[in-house]
């Protein structure tokens, strides 16, 4: 038997789980009739509040559209060239998607602050009226996402911007009522500013989880060192190098590593013994199940024939 042994634990590759295309498609032909309606309201009413409502809309409905084209890339099949298909695909949508959601929040909160010192008239009982119209597609739109919402980092984005939108509807409703009932037009700005301040927090802790997917760094929730002192407590191993870990999509873990093994193992037949232990070990004792597993099992003599360091 040769030196080497390079084992791999599946053949297949590829996003896993559903893409919720539909789901997302329906949500992205509300958001786009709501900001139609909304667009139109903000004209005629003359409300900040609505306005940036609106342009939250056209933002949020170009994530949906990246997040419906996402959505569809991720099924595809693997291949020659793109050996994992398109399943990043959700990662580079959501974290778009996150990143142009942080840059319209700051802009409302900036352009929130200068209204608060240059107040105009609204016509607040239309802006309850438009308002309303975007609360209610907001809240099919959510309806519709909810049963996705957590299955992946782009059904996370695309909920995120319905929800988005649906804060906006409430606060431009809320700063109407102010307006028509007490004639303080800052409440206009203040709202706007709410709407900004109230998305930040999630946009902020999505993109940095897609960034920490895109870095390749180990996937939240395994602890590497408790990998490798699992692995070493497996019998006939010597010692562990070149141990990676990284996410390509959601629930898609990956890992591979060289595993020094006893000189007989290679002799006696004990190697596929030795594989199947060490894929058990990664998908069975901790909290990150990883299914795909590459180990190369190497005899203590191979050390001197390893090109790079070892880590």
């Amino acid at each position: 038997m040769s030196g080497h042994d390079h084992s791999h634990s599946h053949s297949h590759g590829g996003a896993p789980g559903e893409s919720h295309h539909k789901r997302i498609a329906i949500a992205l032909g509300i958001t786009l009739a709501v900001f139609v309606f909304q667009v139109i309201g903000s004209i005629l009413t003359g409300s900040l509040a609505l306005l940036f409502d609106s342009a939250h809309v056209l933002t949020d409905a170009g994530g949906l559209a990246m997040a419906l084209l996402a959505a569809r890339l991720m099924v595809r099949p693997a291949s020659s060239k793109r050996t994992w298909g398109f399943a990043r695909a959700e990662v580079l949508a959501a974290t778009a998607q996150a990143a142009v959601l942080l840059a319209v929040g700051l802009v409302v909160l900036v352009e929130g602050i200068q209204r608060l010192f240059n107040p105009t008239e609204i016509a607040s009982q239309e802006m309850i009226w438009f308002g309303a119209i975007g609360l209610l597609g907001n809240i099919i739109s959510m309806f519709v996402l909810m049963g996705g919402r957590n299955k992946n980092f782009n059904m996370r984005a695309a909920f995120l911007e319905v929800l988005n939108d649906a804060l906006g509807s409430v606060a431009v409703i809320v700063a109407a009522i102010i307006i028509s009932t007490t004639g303080w037009l800052q409440a206009d700005a203040i709202v706007a500013m709410l709407i900004g301040a109230l998305i930040l927090p999630r946009t902020v802790k999505l993109l940095l989880e897609t960034i920490h997917v895109l870095l390749e760094s180990t996937p939240s929730g395994l602890d590497l060192d408790e990998v490798r002192k699992h692995i070493l407590g497996l019998d006939h191993v010597r010692s562990v190098h070149d141990l990676h870990a990284s996410q390509i999509a959601t629930g898609l873990p990956i890992l591979s590593a060289h595993v020094v093994v006893d000189d007989e193992c290679f002799h006696d037949g004990h190697a596929p013994q030795m594989l199947d232990a060490l894929q058990s070990c990664v998908a069975g004792h901790f909290a990150v199940s990883i299914e795909h597993s590459t180990f190369q099992l190497e005899p203590e003599s191979h050390a001197e024939h390893e090109l790079g360091a070892h880590h």
